[in-house]
This record gives structure tokens, sequence and C-alpha cells, in this order.
């Protein structure tokens, strides 16, 4: 993959760009005004700059950037308006300083000499300009500037700036205050240590009138995952972005080194010259402070001074005067409760990595003893992290291997299943370096991996746990132990449809065979119901006598609760009533709510926001994902049990036409890194919502959906709606090849015919095919599916009546779209309305119903303007346009598009005659015959005369228009 060594995009900067841009609209009112942007170095302050001069530029303001030199106090002086007055000589010339050259000299050498060359020896020595003089005049020339056009002065790293810099930006900020320029500075806040001359000079600068600051901090998490998608020209794995996010903590600078560094998903060491940048300032610090940050680096990012202070072993005078010599230097930061943090993240990273091996364990054991016998002396809840990482760090294998179980357990305890999964998968590890493992943890090999696949399962690591499952299976003896045999079997089965492998139907049957056989038990029954829950899918009827037999061994044991996501499954799939499922579903929600079963319960939320969708209640769908997504995040199972609960909340706010809601909805669920095909619905939802908005990035998002179509297996009402995408896509790129092609791929799917909800929107997207491309034999089709097809709810009732109409011909169609918008009215999607209105529009415009058009042209676009839908809108515009109505927005009917000459060229065309044929019945030359043709093609929007013909005709544009009403 090639990476781009920077970032060609701006990132999260909207509100200091929005800052910048209104200091200089006050500027070119004639207020002087100054802005003082600081940040840490690398967080972008340049970046923004480029942006804002370049925009700045283009609107007819003159920009001049100076530098300031890292030379110190003793400098080369006035540095930065040197830099920008040499841009103004060269531009403008030696005249530009009227006269002043000479004075000036001391600025630009150059000058000096230009002068003595043209006018000879001067009795006054050039550098003998009283100061003050010379910030006369270049305040002067800076005015002389702004008259001609508004200024933009930016002074660079004024951290930098020498004394004679700093009286001369003052002085023009203070005293001068030119009209219409606008000075800009840039500083860094991790240079300002205590007694640098800058801090004192910026609280002075504070005081003066127009003056304002703009703090840039660092970027939030999608804006590091903006910069690696840029530089990467791909969107980065979400683990990637997580890494590099949380090393870089945000720092434009560090994540562009990181991702250059190789591998895009982070690399595991800093590179060299990152590395050596950032040791730079630390090997300036005494020898005492850069041994104690040593000892802080092996404690992690953030550190109390407590904790600190056990393991240096250091007098408390002597660790408080390395620690301030930290903070002054602006490498660490103190917080109020008296901890402290490394500034940077990889200041530590790179720190620690400079350590010695012995002294690298020595610390980690130290730290871990520490925290072991004073658990207070780390953060509530994390000693048993600490711990577990602190002794594998310092490589005592037993006691990490232990420490690793014993965090294991608190983060399940905490919900934190993604953590309970890593801690595991070490403990597994190091469990062939310790000889007595077994005794240790008190379980044998094949527990501790079971433990780790279900902590996998529930944090949704599905292929991790897919290994695991492999793993487990060569190790257990199904004749010894058939339930555990047969438990691993079913998870595996239901994994290998997670990830699109295969349905596991084999594994499942197999799964059976062995539980059946085992012992009967409350571990039984268990398994039999969850075994019950997976065959749904595949297998109904076997699903039903699985359950069946599960309740059997249940009411036995009295183990209701452990058959609730069985029975909640087997209510949500196959034929059934869905109002009085949803009721049923709600009994079956409180059984779980009354049992503490919070699993059973975001799985009821999960299938009710499912069917509440369905049966056309869009705001209560919408109410109880949000629900289910609170419980699913409160006990960490958003990415396993409730992983379809955010792209159920954005299926339904698309119902209901609150679009950017539904967007943000999405952007949270690809945050959250779904595993297997539980990511596809969001990303078929997003993918649907950037069609429609014709977004930018629509190509990727929409291969990325697509690209699932590829696996071995998807679950059909998975795979219906790729379909349907497949068309939609190829239908907005106008390919009608490619439109036709995923049409028949869509009617030959034997699912079809079985899942009218997912079976509906496909036919309708085949029925717009057909008609686009006037392909029969696609129609046809379209209507024999159609006529088997149940329609029971809203939604399935819209899509029965738009494929009726999409296939009607002639008189038929106008009744046959009025019929349609009334369904869709009655469902209640703006979306599909705004599309069936359209169609409508241009059914009345063939029927000559012109204010009907006019009316659905009219609504149509206030849908699409409301929805953010840029082609809708589009279209609603050239059909105005086609028909002679004026654009919507400028109020009434117009004009005829088509003049009644060219409605004469037009029938002619359509009858299929020449140029030189039109000019011999029109009795004009062939030459305005073609320029006739020209104009109506440009003014229908099509291009070619046949395209115009077959317009003509189903616009109704041939026959006689009435006069406008």
């Amino acid at each position: 993959m090639t990476v781009r060594t920077a970032s060609s995009v701006l990132v999260g900067r909207h509100r200091e760009l929005a800052a910048l841009r209104d200091a200089l609209g006050r500027a070119r009112a004639g207020e002087p005004t100054t802005v003082l942007v600081g940040g840490e170095a690398g967080v972008g302050k340049t970046r923004l700059l480029e942006e804002f001069g370049s925009g700045a530029g283009d609107g007819g303001v003159r920009v001049l950037v100076g530098q300031c030199l890292e030379l110190g106090e003793a400098g080369l002086p006035f540095a930065p308006f040197a830099a920008a007055l040499r841009s103004v000589l060269r531009a403008d010339g030696p005249e530009v300083f009227a006269g002043y050259e000479a004075e000036f000299a001391p600025l630009l050498p150059e000058l000096g000499r230009a002068s003595a060359a043209l006018t000879g020896p001067r009795a006054v020595p050039l550098g003998d300009a009283p100061r003050g003089y010379l910030f006369d005049l270049v305040a002067e020339l800076f005015q002389r500037l702004a008259d001609a056009c508004p200024l933009v002065l930016i002074i660079e790293d004024l951290h930098w700036a020498d004394r004679s810099t700093r009286d001369l930006i003052g002085f023009l900020v203070r005293a001068a205050r030119p009209g219409r320029l606008l000075l800009v500075c840039t500083y860094r806040t991790d240079e300002l240590q205590r007694g640098h001359p800058l801090r004192p000079y910026l609280a002075e600068l504070d005081r003066a009138r127009g003056v304002e600051r703009v703090d840039l901090g660092r970027l939030d998490r999608d804006g590091t995952a903006a910069i690696l998608a840029d530089l990467l020209g791909a969107e980065p794995h979400t683990r990637a972005v997580d890494d590099v996010h949380d090393r870089t903590q945000g720092n434009p600078f560090f994540i562009e080194e990181l991702a250059v560094a190789g591998d895009p998903v982070g690399c595991a060491a800093l590179p060299e010259t990152l590395r050596d940048l950032l040791l730079a300032r630390v090997e300036r610090l005494p020898e005492p402070a850069q041994r104690v940050l040593r000892i802080a680096a092996a404690g992690g990012t953030r550190f109390a001074h407590d904790l600190l202070a056990e393991v240096a072993e250091l007098p408390e005078i002597e660790l408080e005067e390395a620690l301030r010599t930290a903070v002054a230097a602006q490498l660490v930061v103190a917080d109020r409760d008296g901890d402290y943090e490394f500034r940077h993240a990889l200041v530590r990273e790179a720190v620690h990595d400079e350590l010695l091996p012995g002294e690298h364990a020595r610390l980690h054991a130290r730290f871990a003893a520490a925290i072991e016998a004073q658990p207070h002396l780390v953060a509530a809840g994390r000693a048993p992290a600490e711990i577990a990482h602190h002794w594998h760090a310092a490589h005592d294998h037993p006691r990490a291997l232990v420490a690793a179980k014993v965090a294991a357990c608190a983060a399940a305890e905490r919900y934190a299943y993604a953590e309970q999964r890593r801690l595991l998968e070490r403990a597994l590890e190091l469990w062939e370096l310790v000889p007595d493992a077994a005794d240790l943890l008190g379980m044998d090999h094949l527990a501790l991996l079971e433990q780790t696949l279900d902590a996998a399962v529930t944090a949704g690591d599905f292929s991790r746990a897919m290994t695991l499952t492999r793993a487990g299976l060569a190790e257990v003896d199904a004749d010894a132990a058939p339930l555990r045999a047969a438990r691993l079997l079913d998870q595996r089965g239901r994994l290998m449809a997670l990830l699109g492998k295969s349905d596991g139907g084999r594994e499942l049957d197999e799964a059976y065979r062995l539980a059946a056989g085992g012992p009967r038990g409350a571990e039984r029954a268990r398994l039999l119901a969850e075994i019950a829950a997976h065959l749904v899918k595949i297998d109904p009827q076997k699903a039903a006598r699985v359950a069946a037999e599960a309740a059997d061994d249940g009411e036995a044991l009295g183990e209701h609760s452990a058959l609730l996501s069985t029975r909640i499954a087997l209510l949500c799939h196959g034929e059934r009533d869905l109002t009085g499922g949803l009721a049923e579903l709600g009994r079956a929600a409180a059984a779980a709510r009354a049992a503490g079963d919070v699993p059973a319960l975001v799985l009821a939320l999960v299938f009710e926001s499912d069917m509440l969708c369905e049966l056309g209640r869009y705001a209560e769908s919408a109410q109880a994902a949000e629900a289910g997504v609170t419980e699913a995040r409160r006990v960490g199972i958003s990415r396993s049990t409730g992983a379809y609960l955010l792209s159920n909340r954005a299926e339904a706010l698309i119902a209901l036409g609150r679009w950017d809601e539904a967007e943000a909805v999405c952007a949270e669920a690809a945050r959250i890194d779904l595993s297997g095909v539980t990511a596809l619905h969001w990303l078929q939802l997003s993918a649907g919502l950037r069609l429609a908005r014709a977004h930018p990035g629509t190509d990727e998002v929409v291969d990325r959906a697509l690209a699932f179509l590829n696996r071995p297996y998807l679950w059909p009402n998975h795979r219906l709606p790729l379909h349907e995408l497949a068309i939609e896509a190829a239908l907005a790129a106008d390919d009608k090849v490619e439109a036709v092609r995923a049409a028949g791929v869509a009617v030959a799917d034997e699912s079809l015919p079985q899942l009218p909800r997912e079976g509906w929107p496909v036919l309708s997207a085949v029925a717009r095919t057909a008609a686009r491309v006037g392909d029969r034999d696609l129609s046809g089709a379209v209507g024999a599916l159609a006529a088997d097809l149940p329609a029971r709810h809203p939604a399935a009732r819209a899509h029965a009546a738009q494929v009726t109409a999409l296939l009607a011909v002639g008189d038929r169609a106008l009744p046959a779209w009025r019929t349609a918008v009334d369904a869709w009215r009655a469902d209640g999607q703006p979306y599909p309305l705004g599309r069936a209105l359209l169609a409508l529009a241009e059914a009345a415009a063939a029927a000559g119903e012109r204010d009907e058009t006019a009316a659905a042209v009219t609504e149509t676009t206030e849908i699409g303007r409301r929805l953010g839908a840029v082609p809708l809108v589009e279209a609603a515009a050239t059909l105005a346009r086609r028909v002679g109505l004026r654009t919507p927005g400028q109020g009434g009917v117009g004009a005829d598009l088509l003049t009644a000459r060219e409605r004469e060229v037009l029938r002619l065309v359509a009858e299929g005659h020449s140029n030189s044929r039109i000019a011999e019945r029109l009795f004009i030359s062939p030459k305005t015959a073609s320029v006739h043709v020209s104009r109506i093609i440009a003014k229908l929007d099509v291009t070619n005369r046949g395209e115009a013909a077959a317009l003509a005709h189903r616009l109704g544009l041939l026959t006689e228009t009435a006069a406008p009403r």
C-alpha cells in the first residue's frame, strides 16, 4: 500500500478556521485585529494557516508569511518581517518602499546596496535610523499595502522570536494599528517553560484591543481516522485507528509519522527519526530528572506521585525537584489530584524503549510488588490489570500467569470482555512456560481455553473465537466429555455463519447429536436451548424440536431462564403474526428483566426494534433500539448480542427521514468495529444513504458492502438487501449493463419468494431497472414473483404498489403511480415517497396533467432538500426543465421549455427524419435544422437524438400542450 508522507486534508479545525475567517472579516471592515494561535509542536498550526491563507488569497486578500528562526534572543533581528518584506520586494519592486529604501535596509540589506548603487554614498549610515522611526515606516508600508487590498501578515513560531521582533509586533498591535491588517502569530505552548520571555509578552498582548487567542488542541479519534484514511488512501481498520490514536493522542504530526513508518495498522516500534525528536528534549534535562522519567515511564503514561515515590526510593526533595524540572520542560503535566501524566504518550514510549533489559525487568517488578502491597496507589479497580501488566513485563512467568487470570476475572466483573479475552490469551501463552500452571490456576488447559472462547464471543471477536474453537475441538475428548465437545461445536457452527463461511448446519447437527446423548441436567438444558436458537435460521422445524427437548429438561429442573434466548429467537423467525409476536416478545423481555438476564433482554430489544420497523412503527422501533443500545453498552455486549441494535436504530431513523442522525449512528457502529456479517447491516444502510445523497465517498462504502457477496455463505435476509444495493448503485452510475446483470442475479435468488420484507425492495429495484432499460423479460420475471409475494405490512404494500406502477404502461401508469404515492404516504417514509412523486410527475406530464406535475415536482424537491438527497432534487429540477416548469422554489408554472418550432423539429426527430429531411419538411436550411436539434438535446438534458425522441414520448412532449393554468 502506498502511503503519503503528509495529509492533504485539514481535519477537525472547522471552529478554528471559522475564528480566523471572522477575524479577517473584522480586519476587512477596518478594525485592526490580531490572532494568537497556540498549540503544541505538531498539532497542525502551520497546516491550519496554509488552509486559511489559501482561502484568503483566493478571496482577494494579500497574504505575507514570515518565520522566526531558532536562534534565540541573540538571533537575527526582525527575521520574520524581513522574510515577509522580501516577498513584497520581489512582487512589487523597490518602488513600493516609496523612497525609503535606505531606511528599510536594516531589514532588507539588498535595499541598501541597491540604493547605494543608484544614489552614491549617503551621509548617514544605513543602520543609524532610530528604531522608532523604522517601526513607523513598517507600519506605514503595511497601511499602504492594506489600502490596496486587505492584508494578512502571518508570523510563525513566535516562541523563537528575538526581542526586536516582539517589540515590532507589539508596536503594530498597540500603537500603529494599521487598518485592514490581520496579524496572525503562532507559537508552541509546550516551549513556554517557566521564565520564557514569551509568557509575559503574551499576557501583555492579551490586554490590547482587538487581540484574541485561538488554542489548537489535539484531534479526537474521528480526526485521527480521517488523517489515516487520507494518508493510506483507504478506510483504515478500526483497531488500527484505536492503536494510532492511543499512541499519538491525536497529534497530527505523530499520526503522519506512525502511518508512513511501514505497517498501516500501526508500527510496533517508533520510527528512528520520531524517536530522536521525542528524546531530544528529554536528553536536555539534568540526569536526576532523566532517571526519574525512566522510572515513571515503566509505570505508564499516567502515574501517581505516591506510587512513583514507592518505586523510585528517592528522598522526597530529590524526587520533587526532578519532577519540577520535567514539568517545567513541558514533558510531564500535573493534575489537580496530585498525579502526573506524560504530555505525550509517545514520549513515554520512547523513554521506556531506552531502558536496559535488566533495568526494564527490575522496574516493572518493583511496580508490581508496590501495587500488590498497596492497591490504592492506582485508580480504583485497576490494580489487578496493572499487576498483571507489570509481572508480565518483568518476565516473571508464574506470577504473570496467576495475575493475568485474576485480572481477567476482574475485567469480566466490569463487563470489559475484550480486556478479559486479552488477559486470558496471555495466560494461554504463559501456560507452556509454567510447569505447574494447572495447579496454580486450579483448572486444566481446556477450561482456560473455553473461558477465553466465551470472552472472545461475548466481546465480538469472532475470528479469534473461531481459532479457539478449532484448538478446543482438537483437545477435547468427545467420548469422555460429550457436552463440552457439543458446546464447542455449537459455538463453531454459529461462528461459521457469523463469519460468512457456511450456515454452520453440519457443526450444529453434530453438536445436537452429542448433547442429546449426554447426561441430563441443567448444563444439557442450556446447551440444547442454545443449539435450538442457532438452528432457527437454518431449519426452523428442527429448531422447534430441539427447543421442545430443552424445555422438557428445563421444566424438570426448574431452569426456565435457560430457555429465554431460544424463546425469543423462535418468536422472531419464520411465518408469524407480528402483532401477536410483539406481545409475546414483551412477555419474554419482562421475564428476562425479572431474571436479571441482560443478554436475553438485549436480544429481545433487538428483535422488538426489528419487528416494529417491519410493522411501519418507525419511531417506536428507534426508541426500542436506543434502549437496547444502552443496556448492551452497560454490560459490554455491544459487539455481540447487541450488534444489530445500532443498525436497527439507523434503519428506523432513515425511514423517519432523520438522515443526519442515522449517519451519526452508522458512524458509531463503525467505531465499535463489528465483526463478520454483523457489520453488514449498518454498512449496507450507510451505502444506501450515501447513494441517496451522492456522497463523495459512496463508491468505497458500496464496494465494502457488496464485497460480502463474495463470502461463501450469507443469511438470506443479509443477502437480498445487497442485491438491491448492487442494482441501485448501478442505476445511480447509469450503468445499465451492470444494473441488468445485478437484477438478473436478484430475481434468481431462491430465497426471495420466502422473505417478503427483504424481497419487495429488491423487486422494486429490479422493476425500476426493467423500466429504465425497457427489458420485457425482466418485467415479466418481476410480475411473476410479485404475484405470489405477500404484502402484509405498510412498506411491503407500498413497494407492491410501486412495482405495479413501474410495470404499468400507457394510460395505466398515472393511476398506478397515484396509488403508489398514496401507499408511501400511508407508510410514512419520505425518501421512497419522494421517488414515487417524481415518477408520478413524469406520468402526469405524459398525460398532460400540468398542475399535478407541478405539485409533484414541488413536493419532491422539498423532500429532497430536507433529506439532503441531492440526486432527487436534481432529477426534479431536470424534469421541471424538460416539461417547461419553473424550477421549484422560483414560483409557479413557467412557459414551456421548447419553442413551437423546436416542438415541430422534435416531432420529426421522433419520426426518425434526418436533419436534411427535417429542413425540407419545414422549409429551413439543414444548418438551421441542426441548430434546432442541438438546442433540443441540450434543453432536454439528454445525450443524443434517440434519447430525445424516447423522452418526448414518455413525457408527452409531442402532443399539443394546453396553456399554462
